[in-house]
Parts: C-alpha cells; sequence; structure tokens
C-alpha cells in the first residue's frame, strides 16, 4: 500500500468524525501501516503547537498521536479561529495571515487556497502508506458546495473514497444517511462508498432491518455499527459549543486517594479557546471538573480556573457583567486559589494595551497579578520547557498578547501572587510531576486533606484512550472493507440516489 486515502465525512457536526478518524488511524498503526490524519480546513478554538512552530487544530494533533506521527502543518493547513459570530483568524500553514469575515472567506478566498490544501494532501500521500483525511460539518451544505475544500471538493479533486459517519444517539440517522446521498451531485455520489453508524446504545439486532433499507435505498453498506463508549474524554474541536453549566469532562472518576476531593470550577469565558488544558486534572483521581458561568458556583470551588481566549478584553466584560470579577477578587483576598492560562494569565493582570485583537485600546484587567498586557501583531507560538515547583514543566504557548510581569514569584513565563498563579503555557498540567505538586500547593491552600495520586500519567491514559478507539474500529467496523476503500478507492458503478445537486 503506499498513498491510500478515505474521507471521513458526517452527516452533521460532532457526528464522530474527529474519534472515527483518530480510531482508524490507530487501527492502522497497529497493522503495520504507516498512517497520517488530515484536515483541509478546520474551525476550531482548540489548536496545538507543532515542533517547528506552526498552529494546527488540537484534534489532528490527537489524531497524529493515534498515528504515532509527530503533527505537523501539513495535517492542517486552513484552521480557521472563531472571533465572533462573523469573522475569523485565518491560520495558513500554521501561521496568522489575516482576519476575514465568513462572507469575504466563502466569496473568494476560500478557492485561493484550494490548491495549497491540495498539495499538502499529496505531499501526505507521497510520504504515506494512507492519508486518512476528516471533514468538516457536513458535505451536503450545498450553499458552500462551489468553494468547498474540505469535503467533496478535496475528494473529488483526489479521488478520495467517502465513509459517512452519522450520530444515532440524536435520533434521525437513516434520514440523514439518505439525505445526505441524495443532496450530492452525482459526481461526488460515485464517492460516497459506506455510511458509519456512531454511538448506538442497545441491541444491534433491531438496527439491522433499517440498515438493509438503508443500503436497498442507495446501494450502499453500513460498513460498522459503533457502540457508544462512556469517559473516552478525547479531544474536542469546537470551544462554542461547550455546553456552560454543570459539565464535567468526560473521564472515569476514581475515588480520592485522601479524606478529601478537590472541586475545580472553570470559568467559560467567551471565545474559550484550548478548555482541554484541564483534562489533566479531570484525570486525576478525586479531582470533579466542571464549567461555570455564575459567581455562586464559585463558593464551594477549591480552584478556579479562567482559561484561555481568543477574545481578553471581550472574557473581561463577560467576567464583570457576570459578577465573577467580583467573585475573583473576593477569592484572591482570601487567600484562595486561582490559575488563569493564556488569555485568562491575561486577564488577571492589571493592564491591556490591545490593538490587535478588539482593537479597545487600553483597558483595566482585573488587577490579581502585577502584569501589564500589550496585543503585538505577531503571534507568538512556542514549545517552552522549563521549571516550577521543583519539578520540570513542558507546554506550549498560542497568543499575541505580550506579558510584562512587573512582580510577584515567577511562575513558569508568569507570576505568582498569593495563591494566584498565571502563565501563557498551555498543556503544562499535562507534566505530572508538575501536576500533582500544582495541586498539593492547592489543597493547602484550600484546606483540604487532598492527595494527589503518585502514579497518574495523563498520556499513558491519553494511550490508553487512543488504543479504546483503535478497539471500537477494529472489532465494530467492517476492517476488510475499509482497508479495500483505502487501497482502491470507491467501487465503480455505485447507483445515484436522486434528486441529486446542480
Amino acid at each position: 500500500m503506499k498513498g491510500g486515502g478515505l474521507l471521513v465525512a458526517g452527516t452533521t457536526s460532532d457526528a464522530g468524525k474527529s474519534v472515527v478518524t483518530a480510531g482508524i488511524c490507530r487501527w492502522l498503526v497497529r497493522q503495520g501501516v504507516k498512517v497520517a490524519p488530515f484536515k483541509g480546513q478546520n474551525m476550531s478554538l482548540n489548536s496545538f503547537v507543532t515542533r517547528e512552530g506552526a498552529e494546527i487544530g488540537r484534534a489532528q494533533a490527537m489524531q497524529a498521536q493515534a498515528a504515532r506521527v509527530e503533527p505537523t502543518a501539513l495535517m492542517n493547513p486552513v484552521l480557521l479561529k472563531p472571533g465572533g459570530d462573523r469573522s475569523s483568524q485565518v491560520v495558513l500553514m500554521g501561521r496568522p495571515v489575516g482576519e476575514m469575515s465568513a462572507r469575504g472567506y466563502h466569496g473568494g478566498r476560500q478557492q485561493t487556497l484550494f490548491e495549497p490544501v491540495l498539495a499538502c494532501l499529496e505531499e501526505l500521500r507521497a510520504t504515506h502508506d494512507a492519508v486518512i483525511c476528516e471533514g468538516a460539518g457536513s458535505p451536503a451544505e450545498i450553499n458552500l458546495r462551489r468553494t468547498d475544500i474540505v469535503n467533496m471538493g478535496i475528494a473529488r479533486a483526489a479521488r478520495l473514497p467517502v465513509v459517512v459517519v452519522g450520530d444515532i444517539d440524536r435520533g434521525g440517522v437513516f434520514a440523514q444517511f439518505f439525505g445526505t446521498t441524495a443532496l450530492l451531485a452525482p459526481e461526488d455520489q460515485e464517492l460516497i462508498a459506506g455510511y458509519l453508524v456512531n454511538k448506538f446504545r442497545g441491541d444491534v439486532t433491531l438496527l439491522e432491518p433499517g440498515l438493509d433499507m438503508l443500503h436497498g435505498l442507495t446501494g450502499r453498506r453500513t460498513l460498522g455499527v459503533l457502540p457508544y463508549a462512556h469517559g473516552l474524554g478525547i479531544d474536542e474541536e469546537d470551544g462554542l459549543r461547550v455546553s456552560l453549566r454543570g459539565t464535567v469532562r468526560e473521564s472515569v472518576v476514581a475515588p480520592p486517594l485522601g479524606a478529601d476531593v478537590l472541586r475545580v470550577a472553570v470559568c467559560a469565558v467567551p471565545l474559550m479557546s484550548n478548555f482541554t488544558d484541564v483534562d489533566a486534572l479531570a484525570a486525576e483521581p478525586g479531582v470533579i471538573v466542571r464549567f461555570v458561568d455564575r459567581p455562586e458556583e464559585l463558593a464551594d470551588a477549591d480552584l478556579v480556573v479562567v482559561p484561555g481566549t481568543r477574545g481578553t478584553v471581550k472574557a473581561l466584560a463577560w467576567l464583570r457583567e457576570r459578577g465573577l470579577a467580583g467573585a475573583l477578587a473576593r477569592r484572591a483576598a482570601e487567600g484562595r486559589p486561582v490559575l488563569g492560562i493564556c488569555g485568562g494569565f491575561q486577564a488577571l493582570g492589571a493592564h491591556i494595551e490591545d490593538e490587535v485583537e478588539s482593537k479597545a485600546g487600553a483597558v483595566d484587567g482585573l488587577g490579581l497579578l502585577p502584569v501589564r498586557v500589550r496585543f503585538a501583531r505577531e503571534k507568538t507560538l512556542a514549545r517552552p520547557v522549563g521549571e516550577a515547583l521543583g519539578e520540570r514543566v513542558e507546554g506550549y504557548e498560542i497568543h499575541h498578547g505580550v506579558a510584562e510581569v512587573l512582580g510577584g514569584e515567577p511562575f513558569l513565563d508568569g507570576c505568582r501572587v498569593g495563591s494566584v498563579w498565571g502563565t501563557h503555557w498551555h498543556g503544562s498540567l499535562e507534566s505530572d510531576g508538575f501536576r500533582r505538586a500544582f495541586l498539593r500547593e492547592v489543597a493547602a491552600a484550600a484546606g483540604r486533606a487532598f492527595v494527589p495520586a503518585p502514579d497518574t500519567s495523563f498520556g499513558t491514559l491519553r494511550e490508553e484512550q487512543l488504543d479504546r478507539l483503535g478497539d471500537l474500529i477494529e472489532e465494530h467496523a467492517d476492517t476488510d472493507a475499509l482497508l479495500r476503500l483505502i487501497e482502491d478507492g470507491a467501487p465503480k458503478g455505485l447507483p445515484f440516489v436522486p434528486p441529486g445537486a446542480p
């Protein structure tokens, strides 16, 4: 096998494209196949910095880990980072190239990116046995088909067979499969090779008559029924759709080692980015993580995290409007722990000068840390390594704000004042020794008899999760059929499902 490929599309956003792509990558690499993930265009506030200093979607970094390869900008050449309802920062080959409205992007810019996107895919195919591509949204978004560079546009140009994933847990999956196929042009339908049902609960024999009827209606087989799997906790793409109240990261909760649990409240700020930072906390036995948006929800929290955001000034205004700013100030005065990460760190500072992100100019921060922030046009993208609390720490940086630390104790690239910490480093809590040391400090400040588990390895847990995804594909999908598609492409003579699209 050399240069084989497959596109994993979905009937909707959140149908499971990212995890199915990761699962196929993990299954293939366990078969000895050299495989890489690819997503031509991604819209996400959760991103990652590669070793060469390029910013890509966090989901593609997770898929690269599933494939046991180093993530590169080739795997996600276009990343759109929303700055509001109608505009996004465009990141091309890992570097920001400007802000653009949705109308401006789909009106012309997107088409100019098609050739670079296709070139990245072909470079990956030339150096790997297989490339598993992920689509975006739905391939049947007929209003966007003319400018599509991530779904059927790339599939048709690269002659990729397409498997469509549907989330049966939401209902209506048969209509979604049929309607998705029937809304595509004949040339696109030729590449729709089969379906995958995701998140099924119950007796699969009750589903089989429907799958047979779907086959009769479309001429395409369902290549697997994947059961609903609890506790995967795999990186999500979209920080805009995270539930704001009472959300707990999906992880297996083990009992605490000590007498107490530790409660972590994450402020669900607007344009929240890289909220995956708290996954490592949720993986700790006895640590309970939830997202909050009201000041009273901070009352019983032992640690409050102000996470990253694509809109620091907007987040500041939101914290003040919600009464959370006052609650954070009271916590700091009482010596109760607060951690700010990236945009959250900037918000905890004394002063902000922003002519870049919000163009708001001079804005007062919350004043909990002696830090002044000036927004630079050039984005900082880095993979720093350092030490804090006597432990080695690795992280990654993605920010326009440049912090001038004017006091406090050094803490990574930021500072600490009493029980308030701030840093630009994402991913620092994935460093096991540092995370345990930090939680001991938090427990002491909160007066909790909480003891971090001495053997929790976030990296090991992540590998176990990726193996579970590989198991789902191996045990519940028709892997022989998937392999034939990857090697040989879509079968010839697939029937047309009317009415189709122009």
